[in-house]
């Protein structure tokens, strides 16, 4: 079967091998209801809703910065309530301890016996609420069981739930009295988004529809954790091709050369950008990556693992401003195989 296909900037036409990803229709009806699930509750912030699915199919966790009451723990409890999914919500605060988040042993006098007593790490999706203002031990035992996907008390080592995604805040207005996270941190973050104020029309809405109860109380979950799971396995089968393939490696890479940037992208960013490029494109019920896709995915990816050099930062340009640069400045792949249209 061959496939051709195009972008705003560029064309890329190539074969696409018979049997890969057989799955991504299901995989795009599936986005579709936990899309619309989740826009019950969240007015207005569809591509939001659609870059924390693409996170999701990855097996990735999300950074969500942006200032109190923009919806941030409510977006993350309406995904979880939408996927059947377990749940729990830490508050990180100054007095927060490494073992309050993993657990601890505590010895049973009736038993004799010491047992261990899990923590809210334990769930399927978990919210850390406002996560920069812990100290630095705390912020890396709740990342370090991000990257492992499991959890070490003394001597016993626990796997952690599947799926497993951790949904962190942090409020980029109040720094008194919190800790950044550095850069070796925010690495592990697959996804950083803002979900920003709501338009006139959706703030009226979101009156509307909160004016007697909360939707949140009446979603249901429209999927099942076995379907998400089969998702996720199957969006690695989205096919990238040779072309779409050299251009995301030559995006992260000119990060590492732009004059703006101090330190760019490592190449675990690569990685971040060609999975999550592929989760978006199945997510658009194709089984094929475009350019527009690792266009689209670069700002998301991208913006937390690279660092703006000081008179970058003195003149006010931002990551995102860069990024553009930098997609602006790597050549849109096109490829011509003489294939013809799908059919």
């Amino acid at each position: 079967m061959s496939v051709q296909h195009g972008s705003g900037n560029g064309n890329v036409e190539g074969v696409l091998p018979v049997g890969v990803a057989p799955e991504v229709s299901s995989i795009a009806t599936l986005a579709g209801r936990i899309q619309g699930s989740v826009s019950r509750v969240i007015v207005g912030k569809e591509a939001e809703i659609e870059l924390m699915l693409v996170a999701m199919l990855c097996e990735g966790h999300v950074l969500l910065e942006d200032v109190p009451g923009t919806g941030k723990t409510t977006m993350a409890k309406a995904l979880a309530r939408s996927l059947g999914c377990t749940f729990h919500r830490i508050q990180f605060t100054p007095d927060l301890l490494p073992s309050d988040i993993t657990g601890t042993s505590i010895y049973n006098q009736q038993t004799g016996q010491f047992e261990m007593r899990r923590g809210p790490i334990f769930s399927q999706i978990v919210l850390a609420d406002e996560i920069n203002r812990s100290g630095p031990r705390t912020q890396s035992a709740l990342l370090e069981a991000m990257e492992e996907r499991q959890v070490s008390v003394d001597v016993e080592t626990m796997a952690l739930p599947r799926p497993f995604m951790v949904l962190a805040t942090q409020n980029p207005v109040e720094l008194e009295g919190t800790f950044p996270l550095p850069e070796a941190q925010l690495d592990r973050f697959l996804i950083k988004l803002k979900i920003g104020y709501p338009s006139e029309e959706d703030e009226k809405a979101i009156v509307r529809r909160f004016r007697e109860s909360s939707p949140l109380l009446e979603i249901e979950p429209v999927a099942q954790v076995e379907e998400l799971l089969r998702a996720q396995q199957a969006v690695r089968k989205v096919y990238v091709s040779p072309a779409v393939e050299g251009y995301v490696v030559q995006v992260t890479r000119a990060t590492r050369r732009h004059e703006a940037i101090e330190l760019g992208a490592s190449p675990r960013a690569t990685l971040a950008l060609y999975r999550t490029s592929q989760a978006l494109a199945a997510i658009g019920g194709r089984g094929y990556v475009l350019p527009d896709d690792v266009k689209r995915m670069a700002g998301p990816t991208l913006s937390h693992r690279i660092m703006l050099s000081a008179r970058t930062r003195l003149r006010g340009r931002d990551s995102s401003a860069i990024l553009e640069d930098v997609l602006n400045g790597v050549a849109v792949p096109v490829e011509s195989t003489g294939a013809g249209k799908a059919g």
